[in-house]
């Protein structure tokens, strides 16, 4: 007990001092930004993973919580910088979260009490009325321009300014933390057990005398004050918010952070968001087809890992116990060089035919780092080939990790 104890405390001082020392090897610029941003997507897609992965609550409608969160914020900081109020500017993601919590409780009456297929269009619906309503009354939610804030309002306090990029990471990785923390102490509580509980069970839940609307609702309140925050620091990092944060799209790409990462584990969405958010703020730089990869990355993830990222690397946890990874390198070595070779086939394929479209006869692409010339045949043939040998290998392969983990089990049970 002592050591699992141990454990855990080496596990959660090695997230903190990770949160700690990111800028001492990043520095300032792009890198900083990109973590800034995934540490804003790791709250938001826990918050959302508090209510489907461990509730049963599929939501397409908790952009509501965040952006509505992140519109209190920027309400908060304009009155801040116009002396109608004082407070930290690093304090106010709290009010975000005050208000997703008061917007949680209120929408979850209505929400709640049908789970399932009713809960995820009645949230659609909310989603997008909120999405119009953002449209329609100006004087809060600023129309289509949104609302723009000064973060630095207030001026210092103890010597941390909102206008230096550092601090502002700070501000983020320590509500990010502080929030992680809370969103797990959560999941080891009676209420964290009980929803467990309704997610599997909810018939069983009322034998024994509990009320699986009111845990859902529950949930649903602590799941609106996370994304608040997340919301809170949105508007800190970037200093503007549209109708945008609100709609179907934010809330779909905390979806697909969350099932890519994985929802039956509390540190899926957590990979998940890392993973998204570099995609969109890295592979979008190189390609204006991303959206595409982006998608077929969630396909396979849905296809072959339901459980997601997360639920791999748990399989692998035994093997790793029983020091049996050796087994399964040599046929891992084939798969992944029979990938990139598949990748560099179709990712070239698809760069040509995309590109191919704004360009005049004879113009030239950049892809992988050569000059390519799409009107040519040499270069489709080249990448025709390289897909299809690809594919043909990654077949063979995955039936032979297959037999693999097929032995790997007896060995297991053994």
């Amino acid at each position: 007990m002592f050591s699992f104890a141990k454990q855990r405390i080496l596990i959660w001082s090695l997230v903190f001092f990770i949160f700690l020392f990111i800028p001492i090897f990043t520095g300032k610029g792009f890198a900083l930004s990109v973590f800034i941003q995934m540490a804003i997507a790791i709250i938001f897609a826990l918050s959302y993973n508090m209510l489907l992965g461990q509730t049963g609550l599929l939501s397409f409608g908790h952009a509501v919580y965040y952006g509505m969160g992140a519109f209190i914020v920027a309400h908060t900081i304009n009155f801040i910088d116009a002396k109608v109020i004082w407070m930290p500017i690093a304090l106010t993601p709290l009010i975000g979260g005050i208000f997703g919590l008061i917007l949680g409780f209120i929408i979850g009456v209505v929400t709640t009490r049908k789970p399932g297929t009713p809960f995820a269009m009645i949230s659609l619906g909310i989603a997008e009325m909120f999405a119009a309503s953002a449209l329609m009354f100006t004087t809060f939610f600023g129309g289509e321009g949104g609302i723009s804030t000064d973060r630095t309002s207030g001026g210092p306090i103890f010597g941390i300014s909102m206008g230096s990029q550092l601090h502002v990471y700070y501000v983020v990785a320590f509500w990010c933390f502080v929030s992680i923390l809370l969103m797990y102490l959560i999941t080891k509580t009676p209420l964290g057990k009980m929803a467990n509980a309704v997610r599997d069970n909810p018939e069983r839940v009322k034998f024994i005398g509990y009320n699986p609307t009111t845990i859902r609702w529950m949930m649903l309140t602590l799941s609106g004050f996370f994304a608040g925050i997340a919301g809170g620091l949105y508007i800190i990092n970037y200093e503007i918010v549209t109708a945008e944060a609100l709609g179907i799209m934010a809330s779909g790409n905390v979806v697909l952070m969350t099932f890519i990462g994985g929802i039956s584990n509390f540190w899926g969405p957590i990979i998940g968001a890392i993973l998204v958010t570099f995609l969109q703020s890295a592979l979008s730089s190189f390609t204006h087809a991303w959206l595409l990869y982006f998608g077929l990355l969630f396909l396979i993830i849905i296809l072959f890992s339901p459980g997601g990222i997360a639920n791999i690397i748990v399989l692998h946890k035994p093997i790793l116990e029983k020091k049996l990874i050796k087994e399964i390198i040599p046929s891992y070595s084939f798969f992944v060089v029979s990938l990139l070779i598949f990748l560099f086939g179709f990712i070239g394929l698809i760069e040509m035919l995309y590109r191919m479209e704004g360009l005049a006869s004879g113009g030239l692409v950049n892809i992988f780092g050569f000059k390519v010339n799409p009107f040519s045949i040499i270069p489709w043939i080249i990448f025709l080939i390289a897909a299809i040998f690809g594919a043909f290998s990654l077949r063979k392969t995955y039936f032979k990790i297959l037999v693999v983990w097929k032995n790997l089990r007896v060995k297991l049970q053994s």
